[in-house]
């Protein structure tokens, strides 16, 4: 029996449960600021730690009172139940006070952000580059040398403390016994009013402005480009630093994902709304082809995050972000689509009808190789993309407008290889509209062969277009301005050449007969002033790729040089036996040879300022 005597001292008498029940309604009446108000430090100010660890326990053992065989309390005002509300009170202003005077604010500024991109955006676009502001400009490297990298990293998020460990502790304390005590609700309400405001603070720090959709839409390109770049670094270091560690914290105060989900909700529902309307109102905006790149930017970065997303806003009523983020992502995608689409149809009806001076480069040309240059250094998200080939899309309205497009094989083909090659064999059938526009035949090959050249150069300088339009539709474009560049060669220079001709000259059959004189002097005549006429119009000419240039320059050399001196040979003798010789030879060899050097250059000198040798 002696356990039973054991069993029966160790437990508390009714007198001494009264006396500690009684002690604990004193502790916790002394520190009510409402009847005590000479008590209104805080307990958990981190001074006196002794006070606090009292202050709990005295709430612990009230609580383990209550129940239906406790004794009846001497004064209804010292009841179990209202001596725990008067608690959970003074409780809830330690749990607040807590949070807002220890609390730190971090420093975003300094944080690498770079560091915080899976895919590189921030130094792959953000540095610049102009690419997508200066399609139009010349021989640039739109693309800038980036590389995107696709695959994922595992410390893409990086918390950081938002309070010191031992103030989570003691938040901790006060957390369980409030939501032990039914006081849940009251204990998020504190939490996420103490820190809704950090965020809040955070979002500017970080430059996320509070825009409405509308706001957004009419902003003027340039302002909103520079606000996309923004707004993708801001949201990488709010979604991994902000959020998650407001994640963690909450965690770590509520203990259980249950307990933590609608505190954590209602402290950065709002910032994560207020940060993804950004990406929202571009999705949902009008499509023009300048803003692709940035919609996809933004498409790759709301991509990056997601998973962290998915992560951070996990469950409960936080999991409507992630909802809202994985929507917003797929709109993007949808807009890049419509966008690209666009870009297509704007090319196949620019229909500018001023032919470009001199038969140089159209603008369009330029503008529509660097975009599509810059379309591949985004190939890895496109291919995802776009799943329909052009082919498809165009074999309506499209096609029937213009049946006169020579439409190349787009099998074999990625879906987005095939929409590049659709886009170059749409602004070759607009280019040859333009050089219809010119009167003289020869400028007209002239133009179509300048620009011709220009997108195979593109496609060569590009290995990613390059590899998507592929090496045999590369040959073709190749050897289809080489064929213009002998139809301009052809048109332009046959009247001249036609001039060295004999025939008509000899008085008869035999070459050994005589020569008409008046015959010979004629074609020098004729052949002077239709070299005048060329060397006038074709040194305004703009060839502007170099290297085209000098191969036109020699081609025309071997073709007009020997035939020149040979004719000059064959009958100089006859016209400098005559009178006022240099009437009729105004060029020697040499003479033409300078000439052709002043063709193609966009700028015509005087003939008359040319030295001659002879």
């Amino acid at each position: 029996m002696a356990s039973s005597g054991s069993s029966e001292a160790a437990m508390p008498s009714p007198a001494m449960a009264i006396a500690d029940v009684e002690a604990a309604e004193q502790l916790i009446h002394r520190w009510d600021p409402v009847a005590s108000p000479s008590h209104d430090r805080m307990l958990f100010d981190g001074s006196d730690r002794a006070d606090a660890e009292l202050y709990l326990r005295a709430i612990d053992h009230l609580r383990q009172s209550l129940g239906p065989s406790s004794p009846a309390p001497a004064s209804p005002s010292r009841s179990p139940s209202n001596t725990i509300q008067i608690a959970m009170a003074r409780l809830e202003d330690e749990f607040r006070n807590l949070l807002l005077s220890r609390s730190a604010e971090p420093d975003l500024e300094s944080l690498d952000l770079g560091s915080l991109s899976i895919s590189s955006l921030s130094s792959d676009h953000d540095h610049d580059h102009d690419h997508d502001r200066n399609l139009s400009d010349a021989e640039d490297d739109p693309g800038g040398g980036s590389t995107r990298v696709a695959s994922r990293s595992a410390s893409s998020i990086r918390e950081i403390d938002l309070v010191p460990p031992d103030a989570v502790q003691d938040l901790r304390s006060i957390a369980e016994r409030m939501v032990a005590a039914g006081y849940a609700r009251e204990c998020a309400q504190a939490y996420s009013s103490a820190r809704k405001s950090a965020v809040d603070t955070g979002l500017r720090h970080l430059g996320v402005e509070r825009l409405s959709i509308g706001d957004v839409q009419r902003l003027e390109w340039e302002a909103l480009e520079a606000k996309i770049r923004r707004w993708i670094r801001a949201a990488r270091a709010c979604v991994r630093v902000l959020f998650a560690s407001e994640r963690r914290l909450c965690d770590q105060v509520f203990g259980t994902p249950s307990s933590a989900d609608a505190p954590f909700a209602e402290t950065v529902k709002g910032a994560a709304i207020q940060l993804l309307s950004f990406p929202e109102a571009i999705s949902i905006g009008r499509r023009s082809p300048e803003k692709l790149f940035k919609i996809l930017d933004l498409h790759d970065a709301l991509s990056d995050l997601l998973p962290d997303i998915a992560a951070i806003f996990r469950s409960g009523p936080a999991e409507s972000i992630h909802t809202q983020a994985a929507e917003i992502l797929a709109r993007l995608a949808e807009a890049a689509r419509g966008t690209l689409s666009e870009f297509e149809n704007a090319v196949l009806r620019e229909a500018s009808r001023i032919p470009v001076p001199g038969g140089t480069l159209h603008p369009l040309t330029r503008y529509v190789m660097n975009y599509i240059s810059l379309i591949s250094d985004y190939q890895p998200t496109l291919n995802e993309l776009i799943v329909t080939t052009p082919s498809a899309r165009f074999s309506g309205e499209e096609t029937t407008d213009h049946p006169e497009i020579n439409f190349p094989d787009l099998d074999n083909r990625t879906p987005l290889a095939s929409h590049l090659v659709w886009i170059i064999v749409v602004l070759q059938h607009n280019l040859e509209n333009k050089a219809s526009l010119y009167k003289d035949a020869a400028l007209s090959h002239l133009f179509l062969m300048n620009n011709l050249h220009y997108i195979v150069n593109k496609v060569k300088d590009s290995p990613e277009l390059r590899g998507m339009i592929g090496d045999e539709y590369l040959r073709r474009l190749t050897g289809k301005y080489r064929q213009l560049a002998t139809s301009y060669q052809r048109t332009a220079w046959v009247k001249i050449l036609h001039c060295l001709r004999d025939e008509g000259i000899h008085v008869s059959g035999s070459f050994s007969s005589g020569v008409s004189k008046s015959t010979l002097r004629e074609r020098f005549k004729a052949f002077n002033a239709a070299f005048d006429e060329a060397y006038r119009t074709q040194a305004a000419w703009f060839v502007p790729d170099p290297q085209l240039r000098e191969e036109l320059r020699i081609s025309i050399s071997e073709r007009l040089l020997p035939a020149y001196r040979a004719f000059l040979g064959r009958f100089r003798h006859h016209i400098e036996s005559g009178r006022h010789p240099e009437v009729y030879i105004k060029y020697s060899v040499e003479d033409l040879e300078m000439a052709l050097m002043d063709f193609f250059e966009g700028c015509p000198p005087s003939v008359h300022g040319r030295k001659r040798s002879h």
